[in-house]
């Protein structure tokens, strides 16, 4: 079985400034697992473990909602967290343009998956690229004082930058000791004129 998911992948620069933030944080919130620069992306949807077989109709489900989509924008701004700051389980910045447009696309991803069998999330879907995820609450609290909430502070007023979304991956995970590992396993192009 092949653990996969569906996103919209970062250019280069824009990666690289995300990254440059999470490695101004990473010294003052040592209770968060942050992400690796090249595992930065907006998941649309995560399928679970799946078979090839099942990878190929994901592929031409993919297909058929790129058919129906066509490319947007996107402006990547600010940092928050899920549930909230207070007790965060998810850290993530935000797409403060283009958010309608990400929705209508994931929205048309989720019914082509839907209609080839893949079950849709249950949670509902809010853009956002998640930068770090807490492990431990408790060392969250003891270290969410001052230098660290000054700096989620200023980052929450950071443009991150653009992008222009052309296409979405589906992705494969490969899970190790040293961390997640994605590689695309397909690209299907935003085409609808």
């Amino acid at each position: 079985m092949i653990r996969s998911f569906v996103a919209i992948l970062l250019p280069d620069d824009l990666r690289d400034r995300i990254a440059a933030t999470i490695e101004a944080l990473r010294p003052l919130g040592t209770a968060v697992a942050w992400v690796p620069p090249p595992n930065l992306h907006v998941t649309l949807q995560f399928l679970g473990p799946q078979t090839e077989e099942r990878l190929e109709e994901a592929a031409a489900a993919l297909e058929e909602a790129g058919a129906r989509c066509t490319p947007i924008d996107l402006a990547l701004h600010g940092i928050g967290a899920f549930p909230g700051l207070e007790r965060p389980r998810i850290l993530w910045i935000g797409v403060a343009e283009g958010a309608l447009g990400a929705r209508a696309l994931q929205a048309h991803v989720a019914d082509a998956l839907a209609g080839r069998g893949f079950p849709r999330e249950e949670r509902p879907w809010h853009p956002h690229l998640t930068i770090g995820r807490v492990f431990d609450e408790r060392r969250w609290r003891r270290e969410a004082g001052p230098p660290l909430r000054a700096t989620l502070a200023k980052a929450a007023a950071t443009r991150f930058g653009a992008l222009r979304v052309t296409e979405v991956a589906l992705m494969r995970s490969d899970l190790s000791p040293r961390g997640a590992r994605y590689t695309v396993r397909r690209l299907a192009a935003l085409s609808a004129t």
